[in-house]
């Protein structure tokens, strides 16, 4: 069966990878597809998360990372994806995918499969990592050392712009 692991891996976290793995493993084929949420203040453009997931899935034969424009549901029906594989970290996510995949099912008849997180990565959030990181905190138990660079790389950069017209912000 090919399955779908959508998020928005603003950035891939070791929680991800460990879905993402994890699934590779039970299923035939797993696409990673990273979307656009515009509810979400990003940090990393699509095409950079694209880069950072393939070169973090590059080890899983059964991988392959893809964009979703649009509705998740309707990339499952145009892609052949049989069902949606998703994480849960706490009780309160529950909430909120037990709504998705029945907007899901409404939708294409897609079935959601909810996979309880490991419980070492149970606290780690993308957007955790993000705020860390912006203020020069240490992330590397939470995402691939790639991922670490390009944090700090982005990080430098949003403080130079923050930084007075003329003047370069110090780290």
């Amino acid at each position: 069966m090919k399955v779908i692991c959508p998020g928005s891996f603003d950035p891939v976290t070791h929680g991800h990878l460990d879905i993402i793995e994890r699934s590779a493993r039970s299923f035939d084929e797993v696409v990673v597809g990273v979307g656009r949420n515009t509810s979400k203040n990003g940090l990393f453009t699509l095409d950079d998360r694209l880069s950072m997931l393939t070169q973090a899935c590059a080890h899983l034969p059964n991988v392959m990372v893809d964009p979703i424009d649009g509705l998740l549901a309707e990339y499952c029906r145009t892609h052949g994806v049989g069902a949606i594989v998703k994480g849960l970290r706490f009780a309160s996510d529950f909430d909120y995918e037990l709504q998705m995949a029945q907007m899901n099912k409404q939708l294409t008849g897609v079935e959601t499969i909810l996979l309880p997180t490991a419980a070492q990565w149970s606290f780690v959030s993308s957007t955790l990592v993000r705020e860390i990181a912006l203020m020069d905190g240490d992330v590397s138990t939470f995402v691939p050392d790639f991922v670490v660079t390009a944090l700090k790389v982005q990080a430098d950069h949003r403080r130079n712009e923050a930084a007075a017209p003329g003047e370069e912000a110090t780290s």
